[in-house]
């Protein structure tokens, strides 16, 4: 069975944020990710998961203030300043938490300039952070209209120009079904390239069970292939989000 992990920022909202960390752990996790976790003291959030014996496996970056406000913008030209200032703050509670990954959204773009920016970013962070694990991650333009990095043989084009150790492909079933609409061929053409993985069922975000994708049949492929990275459920539950968590507990 692959290592699942709970997305606190969709997952258990029922509860307020901060003792949604217990909850997973009640559940069954032992590793969370979470969005943007930049309006709550580093040092309380740390606590939360030791407490409850959590590893942070992801988060994004930018921070703060990101709801209303742009998805990223490391592929935004001319925001280099912005990007520099604000990974660094980033980093900061990736490190504080001993994040595993470190996400970093290219935000609403397009064009040549804007994968120039996106690069140079991209460049300039792997060799901020050598240390830290970094990760793209396509996103359809359903879901985040004009999102810059939309398309997997654009990501594997950047990832192969930057060329940085420390930086890979976080690759989300969901989106890749939105985007190419064979989730399965995308990941045979990617999965080398994959550090870490968020799951979602099809059409509506729900569960990541059998339907449009068999996440069952493709969590047993992940355990045949050796995949050792975590799999984190990125979805808005149907219903109370432990009510839904069967996924977890087995496919056979």
């Amino acid at each position: 069975m692959p290592r699942f992990a709970a997305n606190l920022t969709l997952l258990f909202t029922e509860l307020p944020y901060l003792d949604r960390f217990e909850a997973a752990a009640e559940a069954g996790f032992t590793a969370v990710e979470v969005l943007f976790p930049y309006d709550d003291a580093a040092q309380e959030i740390q606590r939360r998961l030791t407490a409850n014996g959590l590893h942070m496996v992801l988060i994004n970056t930018p921070p703060p203030n990101w709801t209303g406000g742009p998805r990223g913008f490391a592929a935004v030209p001319g925001g280099q300043d912005r990007f520099r200032y604000d990974f660094k703050r980033a980093l900061r509670f990736a490190q504080a938490f001993g994040a595993t990954h470190l996400h970093i959204m290219a935000g609403a773009a397009d064009g040549h300039t804007a994968r120039a920016a996106f690069v140079e970013n991209l460049k300039w962070a792997s060799a901020q952070a050598p240390k830290q694990s970094l990760t793209i991650e396509p996103i359809n333009r359903d879901d985040m209209p004009g999102y810059f990095l939309s398309d997997y043989d654009l990501a594997a084009d950047i990832l192969a120009e930057v060329a940085a150790p420390n930086l890979g492909l976080q690759f989300d079933a969901y989106h890749a079904h939105k985007i190419t609409g064979d989730m399965p061929a995308t990941w045979k053409k990617v999965k080398h390239l994959t550090r870490h993985i968020q799951v979602g069922g099809l059409p509506d975000r729900h569960e990541p069970v059998a339907g449009v994708i068999d996440y069952p049949a493709w969590f047993r492929q992940l355990d045949d292939e050796g995949y050792d990275g975590w799999v984190s459920g990125e979805y808005h539950p149907a219903g109370p989000t432990e009510d839904g968590l069967s996924w977890i507990k087995g496919f056979d």
